[in-house]
């Protein structure tokens, strides 16, 4: 929990520093950026920042409960943040396979009962 605790704070330090800091001083260095998802067992949000390039900050906010995730980039000299999409993953998440190479997953498990 404490983990999900820091990436919100982290998230939401972004969104106070920016609004109080007045513009063009904003030092984005001091934030650390998580590369790790920010979430243990029980809690409501996983919250993961990624550096994308030298100005942009990804934000990655999944909500498993509601099975929908969300994207922002935050310009690390301004602090702006911009939404950049929304999706409910929760049919995403009833696909067995996509995109992939055989063996497809089936076949592998068709194999294994053989056995």
């Amino acid at each position: 929990m404490g983990r999900t605790m820091l990436g919100i704070i982290v998230g939401l330090g972004l969104v106070v520093a920016a609004a109080a800091e007045p513009r063009g001083e904003y030092q984005p260095s001091a934030v650390p950026a998580l590369r790790t998802p920010a979430a243990t067992a029980g809690t409501e949000l996983i919250v993961v920042s990624t550096p994308v390039g030298d100005n942009v900050l990804m934000l990655t906010v999944v909500d498993p409960r509601r099975k929908a995730m969300s994207v922002y980039h935050i310009e690390t000299a301004t602090g702006k943040i911009t939404l950049k999409s929304v999706r409910d993953i929760q049919w995403d998440l009833q696909i067995t396979d996509l995109n992939n190479e055989n063996p497809l997953p089936q076949e592998i498990r068709s194999l294994l009962e053989q056995r």
